[in-house]
């Protein structure tokens, strides 16, 4: 009889213990989750083809155009344009700025530009627009979405800029959704 009470006290306790560990508690929640999609738009540079290639940078937004060696009367590169005046001389080549958009109704946009450092030397243009770092002209007012579009960037040199002096500066382009 004591094995037998000894069994069902065991044997209870195993129920017990089974009960309490698959008695756990469980726990849930609800989150919600929102977002709020803004319109964006993206500016990328490309080479254009009748123009010199990026040297660095195409298809980004960051780009190096790279003259290379420029001279008033020597050569330059394949698709570089020179015009020689009385004073100075001007080397021009087009780059092709493609802007896109994302998830905006805008039908077109405006685009500027900037020359990033002041030159109280050489003369800077796009599209031929003077840019410094004061005059922001408008390259286009209803750019069109998806394209490249060639735009013309040049440099102006006094003939009194000396043999080996490095030119060099940055254009900060800006697209804006109408």
């Amino acid at each position: 009889m004591k094995k037998f009470n000894l069994f069902l006290i065991v044997l209870a306790l195993m129920f017990a213990f089974t009960t309490v560990a698959s008695a756990q508690s469980t726990a849930t929640g609800t989150l919600t989750v929102t977002a709020t999609v803004n319109g964006s738009i993206s500016l990328i540079f490309n080479s254009d083809a009748n123009g010199l290639a990026l040297s660095t940078g195409a298809g980004t937004n960051a780009a190096t155009l790279a003259f290379g060696n420029v001279s008033a009367f020597g050569p330059v590169a394949a698709n570089v344009t020179r015009t020689a005046a009385a004073n100075n001389f001007t080397v021009s080549t087009p780059v092709d700025v493609r802007v896109d958009k994302f998830n905006s109704a805008s039908a077109n946009y405006t685009l500027t530009a900037q020359l990033g450092t002041a030159d109280g030397v050489n003369t800077w243009a796009v599209g031929g627009n003077t840019v410094s770092t004061t005059t922001i002209p408008t390259l286009t007012a209803t750019g069109t979405y998806g394209a490249n579009t060639a735009e013309t960037v040049a440099i102006t040199i006094p003939f009194t800029t000396a043999s080996g002096t490095l030119i060099s500066n940055s254009i900060t382009f800006t697209a804006q959704a109408n």
